[in-house]
Parts: C-alpha cells; sequence; structure tokens
C-alpha cells in the first residue's frame, strides 16, 4: 500500500539530519560480526531487547520483540535489527526493487579498499565501477567510483569515492 504524497507546495516539514539507518536482519550475531568486520568497530549497544504493546502499536504490528546492536559511524548509526516477534519473511530485494533501500560508505581511495575487501572474503555484485562524463549528470560527478555488494540479508550496500556533484559539501 502505498502512503498519500503530501503537496511540497503546502508543506515543508524540514528534516536536515538523519541519525540512524535501520536494517531488519535474521541472524543479529552473523550480522554483527559482518558489520564489525566492515566498519572495524564494535556495536556501541549489542543484544539490547524492545517489546511491549505501544512500542508494537507504533510500528503498526500486534505484538513486537526484538533484538538489536547500534553501531555508530562518523555520521549515522546503523541499528541491525532482528525481529523475534513476529518473525518476518525475507523481503526480496534487489537494487531495481521499488522500496529497496542500500546503505553508502564514503572512501578516498576505492581501489584499495576494493581489493582490501576482495582478499577479506566479501563478495561483491560486480566490479568497481568509474563514471564518464557521457553517462552522468551532473557532467563534474565524472570520475566518481562505485562498487556494490551485499551484508548476510542481501541489503545493498554500496562503496563510493564521489567526484564533483556527488561530492558532499562541507
Amino acid at each position: 500500500m502505498a502512503n498519500a504524497v503530501p503537496d511540497p507546495s503546502t508543506v515543508s516539514v524540514g528534516l536536515r539530519t538523519a541519525a540512524h539507518v535501520g536494517i531488519s536482519v535474521s541472524d543479529l550475531d552473523r550480522s554483527v560480526a559482518f558489520y564489525q568486520a566492515l566498519t572495524g568497530a564494535d556495536p556501541v549497544v549489542r543484544d539490547e531487547s524492545m517489546h511491549g504493546a505501544g512500542f508494537a502499536r507504533s510500528q503498526g504490528l500486534p505484538i513486537t520483540r526484538l533484538r538489536y546492536a547500534t553501531f555508530r559511524l562518523n555520521n549515522l548509526g546503523i541499528d541491525l535489527i532482528q525481529f523475534q516477534e513476529p518473525t518476518g519473511k525475507a523481503a526480496e530485494v534487489a537494487a531495481n526493487r521499488p522500496g529497496s533501500m542500500h546503505l553508502c560508505f564514503e572512501v578516498e581511495d576505492l581501489r584499495t579498499v576494493y581489493d582490501r575487501m576482495r582478499d577479506a572474503g566479501f563478495e561483491f555484485l560486480g566490479p568497481p565501477y568509474t563514471f564518464t562524463v557521457e553517462e552522468v549528470s551532473p557532467p563534474d560527478a565524472a570520475g566518481t567510483e562505485v562498487a556494490y555488494f551485499n551484508d548476510p540479508d542481501g541489503t545493498n550496500l554500496e562503496l563510493i569515492a564521489p567526484k564533483g556533484g556527488f561530492a558532499r559539501s562541507g
């Protein structure tokens, strides 16, 4: 069911700071190990529990019991969430499926990070790619490098070494 889209000419909420991204996982321990290897950090919260009728209602569920772990990056948190009640079916995620998301990690030297990850056993969906001026807009983003891989539950992850219009402004 699609949500109604408010008219942006009449509504401007103004949300400009992201706190975290939440990723539903099937096995919290496996996912924590994956994200520890990926980030080189330990979770700041691990194996915590959330449950209760009010919390469940806030998520549109009849009941909720979950475990979670939180990683803190320099600019964003990653919450890994394993629903114990109710358990859900695995999503059919893919880059081209509406509703699928991806989480992108910015790096300075993509080829070095890619090689290090591949040597450590991370599996990529394809080789690194560098955008050319003919295939990217804005044109100054040419030279941006990307590489894609999945976490253990299929969440699409990206490495990016951004250039020009793809670079974050200070």
